[in-house]
C-alpha cells in the first residue's frame, strides 16, 4: 500500500527519553539511504575460500548483487540464473535451477576447474511457486559430489517472521563443516565479516594461553575451512551468527560462548572472564591473565583521557552500523565526558536494555533518528561544522568531514578495540576527509572491504 509522506521530522527524530524499547521508530515504509556502508549476503559469502555464489533470482534483484560482486573484482566468483515472467507460470523451475547451475559448473570447468563448494541463492519467488528445493539440491549433489552445496537463500520478506537472510547463509556455510576429531585447545571465530585483530582481547588471551584461534576470513583454502570442523569451542562476537553456532553445537557438539561487542570496562571484564572460564587454565594462568587484563583496561582509560583532551567538547554522532552495541559504547563515552549528541539507529538489539535505561537517566535529551524512516529524505543533512561522527550513516546525515569509518567494530574487540577507537577519534579530528567518496561504496569505502 502506497504512503502519502509528510514533512514530519518527528517521525524520524526524537530525544532518547521519549523513545521506546527495543523499537523506536514504526516498521512501516522505509528508505534507503546512499550512504549503506554495510555488509551484505555477497559480502560475507565471499569470506567462504574457493567457493562460488550463484543467485537466481529476477533481474531486479539481481542488480544489487551482481553490482557488489564487481564492487569487490570478484565477477569470477559469482553467476546468476536470471527469472523472467514467463518462468512463473511456463517453466518447470525445479528444473531451470538444476540445468542453470549444471551449466554454469560446466562452464566454470572448462575455464579452469570446479570450485569447491557453491552457495546457491534460492529466491523469495521460489516460496510463491512451492519449489522442491530438497529435491534441487539432492541432485545438484549427486551430478557434482566433490562440490559442497550451501542451502542460501535471499528471501527479505521473510526476514520479520524468520532466519533474516544473513543469518541463514551463516548457518548454510558453516554446515559444510563435516563430523570430525576434536583438536583440543582449538577456538573457531564463527560469522565474523572482517578478520579478527590479532591484537583483540580474546585473540591475545587465546595464544597466551596456548590455543590455536581458527578464523575463516583469513584462510585462503577450503581445507583450511574444513579444519574449524574439528575445533573444540566456537566464539561468536555477531549477533548473526547465533543459528550457526546453534546448529553447529548440535551436529558436531562444539561449545560456544558469545563475546558480544561492548565497549565499557566493567562489561568487557566480565566477558572475559566467562572466556577464562572455557579454556582450561591453571591457577598461574589464570592469575597471570587477570594481570594482563587489568593492563589493557588501564591503557584504555589512558587512551579515552588523551582521546578528550583532544575532542573536547566535540559533539559526537553515533550510528548503527559501526557497532552492533550503540548504546553501549554511547554510555562509555558519556561516562568518559565525551559529549554525544546523536544517535542514528532504528532499533536495539535486547541485551542493549540496561545501556538505554541508563542513557534516557543521564542522557536523555540526547537526539535519537531514524535511518530507515523515509522522512530522512527531506530532513536538512547538517549538524555542528565540527561534529565528529562514528559510522558512514553518521558521517552522511552530520554531512562532516569529521568522522571515523567503521563497520561492524573493524574487526577489534575489548579493550583493546577502545584503545584503537580513541586513537581514530583523535586521526579524525586532525585530519578531515571528504565524506563522498567513503559512502559512495557499500564496502567500507574501498574496492572492497574483504
Amino acid at each position: 500500500m502506497l504512503q502519502r509522506i509528510h514533512g514530519r521530522p518527528s517521525r524520524a527524530c526524537l530525544l532518547l527519553r521519549d523513545a521506546s524499547f527495543p523499537a523506536p521508530f514504526p516498521h512501516e515504509l522505509e528508505y534507503s539511504p546512499a550512504c549503506r556502508g554495510t555488509w551484505n549476503i555477497v559480502h560475507t559469502g565471499m569470506t567462504l575460500p574457493e567457493s562460488h555464489q550463484i543467485f537466481a533470482c529476477a533481474s531486479g534483484c539481481l542488480r544489487g548483487v551482481v553490482l557488489t560482486a564487481a564492487e569487490m573484482g570478484l565477477m569470477e566468483r559469482f553467476s546468476s540464473i536470471e527469472l523472467k515472467e514467463r518462468d512463473l507460470v511456463q517453466t518447470d523451475n525445479e528444473q531451470l535451477l538444476i540445468q542453470g547451475v549444471t551449466d554454469i559448473l560446466q562452464k566454470l570447468q572448462h575455464l579452469h576447474k570446479l570450485p569447491r563448494a557453491v552457495l546457491l541463492f534460492p529466491a523469495c519467488v521460489h516460496h510463491f511457486l512451492g519449489c522442491d528445493l530438497r529435491y534441487v539440491y539432492k541432485t545438484l549433489r549427486e551430478r557434482f559430489p566433490e562440490i559442497g552445496f550451501a542451502e542460501c537463500f535471499m528471501d527479505p520478506i521473510r526476514q520479520t517472521k524468520s532466519l533474516t537472510p544473513e543469518e541463514r547463509l551463516r548457518r548454510a556455510i558453516f554446515r559444510l563443516l563435516p563430523p570430525q576429531g576434536k583438536a583440543p585447545r582449538t577456538a573457531n571465530i564463527i560469522g565474523s565479516n572482517l578478520k579478527t585483530d590479532e591484537r583483540s582481547d580474546f585473540a591475545r588471551l587465546l595464544q597466551q594461553s596456548g590455543w590455536v584461534l581458527r578464523d575463516m576470513t583469513r584462510y585462503d583454502s577450503y581445507d583450511e575451512f574444513l579444519k574449524m570442523g574439528g575445533s573444540c569451542l566456537n566464539l561468536y562476537t555477531n549477533p548473526f551468527s547465533l543459528p550457526a553456532v546453534r546448529d553447529l553445537k548440535k551436529r558436531l557438539g562444539q561449545d560456544c560462548l558469545y563475546l558480544p561487542q561492548v565497549w565499557r570496562a566493567a562489561d568487557i571484564e566480565a566477558t572475559l572472564q566467562s572466556l577464562l572460564a572455557c579454556l582450561d587454565l591453571t591457577m598461574a594462568q589464570r592469575t597471570a591473565a587477570e594481570q594482563e587484563i587489568q593492563s589493557w583496561q588501564r591503557q584504555a582509560g589512558q587512551a579515552l583521557q588523551a582521546a578528550k583532551r583532544v575532542i573536547g567538547t566535540r559533539p559526537l554522532a553515533l550510528d548503527l552500523t559501526f557497532t552492533f552495541r550503540p548504546l553501549n559504547l554511547a554510555r562509555l563515552l558519556i561516562e568518559h565526558g565525551f559529549n554525544v549528541t546523536r544517535l542514528y539507529s532504528d532499533a536495539f538489539l535486547p541485551e542493549e536494555q540496561d545501556d538505554f535505561c541508563w542513557l534516557q537517566q543521564h542522557a536523555g535529551t540526547l537526539e535519537l533518528f531514524a535511518t530507515k524512516n523515509p522522512d530522512m529524505r527531506i530532513l536538512p543533512r547538517s549538524s555542528s561544522p565540527d561534529t565528529l561522527a562514528l559510522g558512514q550513516k553518521a558521517a552522511y546525515f552530520c554531512d562532516t568531514p569529521y568522522f571515523v569509518n567503521y563497520v561492524e567494530g573493524g574487526g577489534s574487540w575489548g579493550f583493546a578495540a577502545v584503545t584503537e577507537l580513541a586513537r581514530l577519534m583523535t586521526d579524525a579530528c586532525r585530519h578531515p576527509q571528504a565524506i563522498r567518496p567513503a559512502v559512495s561504496r557499500k564496502g567500507w569505502g574501498g574496492p572492497s572491504i574483504l
